[in-house]
């Protein structure tokens, strides 16, 4: 008996787990995959397949040789067209579309804390701002595979989805993953002050007001040693020039 093609909302969710299971880790014994697939249902060995689909429609991994697996469908070029230039529209409504597969309410299966939320509509407008800072942060640190990309530190706690326009600054991308980078901590802070950038060729750039103290061993440690040295870029989702330029010139201290 042939198998059942794929539906829409199935291949929403499987482009949910392209953007937030690191490529090294894609497998059919993943325990997300698993998860997912029995969820939809699915084989395991097709979501996976799934995932592997998306690859090839990525310009920026064409670029660098990755061109993932070749069988994709007709409905898998057509939700990637879709969402990649509205990634607010697939967090959400992915992430519901999982919700209702697993006839579980979306903070339990987005693993949001909902503690202390009041009752109504601001209730609701919470929890999709939740949802979807919670799926932005998965996505980056999947694309980097849970490493800053200055330091190259792998501890998750430490570890943050960086805007590169502020969040404040624009609607459009905020959950774009192209407008991310996967920093530590520290060096979050400085990139969000202007205190580092990225220039477009993907190097860190010092700010010079850092220069005043540069007598103290910790600013040299933790900043001026990078002056110049690469980012570990990620597999997927490879930050937006435009982004990094607009950092470049309108927040770093120069």
């Amino acid at each position: 008996m042939a198998r059942e093609n794929w539906t829409r909302e199935q291949t929403i969710v499987a482009l949910n787990l392209y953007c937030k299971i690191p490529f090294n880790k894609v497998g059919s014994n993943h325990p997300d995959i698993i998860r997912i697939a029995k969820i939809i249902g699915r084989s395991p060995n097709s979501v996976k397949m799934k995932i592997g689909n998306f690859g090839s429609f990525d310009p920026e991994l064409k670029k660098r040789g990755i061109v993932g697996l070749s069988n994709a469908s007709k409905m898998d070029e057509i939700i990637w067209n879709e969402f990649n230039s509205n990634w607010e529209n697939l967090a959400y409504e992915s992430e519901v579309l999982i919700s209702n597969f697993s006839n579980e309410p979306i903070e339990k299966t987005s693993e949001i804390n909902i503690d202390n939320l009041p009752l109504g509509r601001e209730r609701e407008t919470v929890i999709k701002a939740r949802v979807n800072q919670n799926f932005f942060r998965s996505t980056i640190l999947s694309s980097y595979n849970l490493k800053c990309c200055i330091t190259g530190l792998s501890i998750p706690d430490f570890l943050v989805a960086s805007h590169i326009i502020p969040w404040s600054k624009d609607q459009k991308n905020r959950l774009n993953p192209h407008n991310g980078l996967c920093i530590n901590s520290i060096h979050d802070k400085a990139f969000d002050k202007g205190f580092l950038t990225v220039t477009t060729d993907y190097k860190i750039k010092i700010s010079k007001y850092l220069n005043d103290y540069k007598k103290e061993n910790a600013v040299t440690d933790f900043f001026l040693n990078f002056e110049n040295q690469s980012i570990i870029l990620p597999d997927k989702f490879l930050p937006s020039k435009d982004f990094l330029e607009y950092h470049h010139q309108n927040i770093f201290i120069k």
